[in-house]
């Protein structure tokens, strides 16, 4: 099983950014944890904090990768060229949101990507991730 978690802008942060929402692990730290302890699978990762280097790289795994976990950070509420890659390739997609987008500001509250993915995870933490590998595990 070949699965990516794919990041947006300012999850590069984790860890240090708002600690109030978003805890004080950083990612790196929590990609060590999941690929320990999910070694039997192809675990990567990818963060920009650029939508069309997301959007290539959608494309890129798009079509040979059993799942996509995306958090896309603000381009989850913005970008409807995320939401079209999503759409454009055959491997599956779910949305992770460490905070709960549905408690936040109204413009959070809309995703243009749950349309086009398998599910959402939102509001779990950086539990969220583990949650979403699990889920494809399952498939």
């Amino acid at each position: 099983m070949k699965l990516i978690i794919i990041n947006g802008p300012n999850l590069n942060l984790l860890g240090v950014r708002e600690k109030k929402i978003y805890g004080n692990k950083s990612f790196g730290s929590l990609f060590d944890e999941l690929q320990k302890k999910y070694n039997d699978i192809s675990l990567e990762q990818y963060q920009s904090n650029h939508e069309g280097e997301i959007i290539e790289k959608i494309q890129e795994v798009g079509f040979s990768y059993d799942g996509i976990i995306i958090n896309a950070g603000g381009f989850t509420h913005t970008s409807i060229a995320i939401r079209d890659a999503i759409s454009s390739v055959t491997t599956p997609c779910l949305g992770v949101h460490i905070s709960n987008i549905l408690s936040r500001e109204e413009f959070r509250q809309n995703s243009y990507l749950s349309e086009v993915s398998v599910g959402i995870i939102s509001g779990l933490g950086m539990k969220g991730y583990e949650l979403a590998i699990q889920y494809f595990k399952s498939k």
